[in-house]
């Protein structure tokens, strides 16, 4: 039987402008393509009407369904990843894998191990760069150091960028040197233990007319204003490359947002303690509050600030949040209620179907003040200016609150002077206490 490679989806679900799956077809030997439902990652998803497996069900059968087509196969497995390598390896002679970098600590010490158990059998395991513009190690600063400042960054990154043109990848032509097979089975998903939802995601593309809209309207939650393309990015739906292509013809605004996605990246590879820790330490040392009662009201969207409480309904509500309101309803969490910012990270994982460890961390570290570039301790972010600035007619507030302007409606959990002044203290002396 002739040797075959293996090409592993993960964070890239499509067949078009795939660097990993491009290098797997021109490899000179038949490929076969496999995806994993990971019991190892599953665990991190723990609710059954979690709207994320669906949106990946969906996409890996529609997949599945293109390949079926033309006597082609996409192998789908409920397993470990040794598990699967264990049976793809019984049953082909394996030459190598190939499959696209992941940045995040887990799949690193992942990839780690898979490529250690592939070399006791003498396979290849082969990585390239695809959800981002540029690797970890390509933006740094003369010395090799990482950049931990945005503006920098993103100059040196648009300086490579005008220096390497973008090249896209025809892996989708190149789909007839996938090995002709049967079709195998995709397991359902409650076999995987989740429930089937009935969600509307974001189209795959973007109009040029938003884009060249983006600076005016991406902070106005009312408006469509933004891409909702977060989602395809996260799980690779769509192309970086192809959307960067776009942002540098139409958006200056829109490029930023992409360069930060890289720069949050670099920064978990770099830092990966991050994680889990402050990226400045001393902002470990700070007392949150940390009141239960208060930070219910908050992921229920009823602290009587309706910016915040529209915010965290949209999100109860759609797996989405407004990026402006995001700032808001973190800010107002560790500032206001000097509440953990990982309590409200992890929320927010749980939550958001584009969550994303890099720009989550990131995120959260940046409103809280612990972050690398952060917004400084002392910014607090007044949720009734806010609303002022960027909800003036209240469309976006009456939409997730209905009840705003009711006796219905709470009244605000604390004042706001009061909370801004007792979080500088806060911070001054848990600052302070680390020096």
């Amino acid at each position: 039987m002739q040797q075959v490679n293996i090409f592993w989806f993960r964070r890239d679900l499509r067949f078009n402008d795939n660097c990993g799956l491009f290098n797997a077809l021109n490899s000179g030997l038949p490929v076969v393509p496999v995806f994993l439902f990971d019991k190892m990652i599953l665990t991190q998803f723990p609710a059954p009407d979690d709207a994320r497996l669906t949106f990946i069900h969906q996409t890996v059968s529609e997949m599945k369904r293109k390949l079926n087509q033309t006597g082609r196969d996409l192998m789908v497995f409920f397993a470990t990843p040794e598990e699967a390598f264990a049976r793809l390896i019984q049953q082909f002679p394996v030459h190598a894998v190939y499959a696209n970098t992941d940045y995040e600590p887990q799949a690193i010490a992942r990839d780690r191990k898979i490529g250690e158990l592939l070399q006791q059998k003498g396979i290849g395991l082969h990585l390239f760069k695809d959800q981002v513009i540029f690797h970890h190690n390509e933006i740094v600063k003369s010395d090799g150091n990482p950049y931990t400042v945005f503006t920098p960054y993103s100059k040196a990154w648009k300086n490579k960028l005008a220096q390497n043109p973008i090249r896209h990848y025809d892996s989708e032509g190149l789909l007839t040197r996938i090995l002709p097979m049967a079709p195998t089975r995709l397991p359902a998903l409650d076999e995987i233990g989740y429930k089937p939802m009935k969600v509307t995601f974001p189209k795959q593309t973007v109009d040029p007319e938003l884009l060249r809209n983006y600076q005016q309207t991406r902070d106005f939650p009312a408006l469509n204003g933004t891409s909702k393309l977060s989602i395809h990015l996260r799980f690779g739906t769509i192309s970086i490359r192809r959307l960067t292509v776009q942002a540098l013809q139409h958006s200056e605004t829109f490029l930023n947002e992409l360069i930060w996605r890289n720069f949050y990246m670099d920064i978990l590879w770099h830092f990966p303690q991050v994680e889990h820790n402050a990226f400045k330490p001393a902002y470990d040392k700070i007392e949150w509050r940390n009141n239960e009662a208060e930070f219910v009201r908050w992921c229920n969207g009823e602290t009587g600030f309706p910016l915040v409480d529209a915010g965290m309904r949209e999100l109860n509500q759609t797996g989405y949040m407004h990026n402006r309101v995001r700032m808001v309803v973190a800010s107002f969490l560790t500032k206001h209620l000097l509440i953990d910012w990982r309590w409200g990270e992890a929320y927010f994982a749980q939550k958001l179907h584009d969550f994303d460890l890099a720009a989550n961390n990131g995120g959260w570290q940046w409103a809280s003040g612990s972050g690398c570039d952060a917004a400084p301790y002392f910014r607090v972010f007044n949720p009734d200016l806010q609303t002022q600035k960027f909800d003036p007619d209240l469309k976006y507030i009456c939409r997730w609150v209905p009840e705003f302007g009711s006796f219905s409606y709470p009244r605000p959990l604390v004042d706001h002077a009061f909370a801004r002044n007792r979080a500088l203290e806060v911070y001054k002396k848990g600052l302070n206490d680390s020096l």
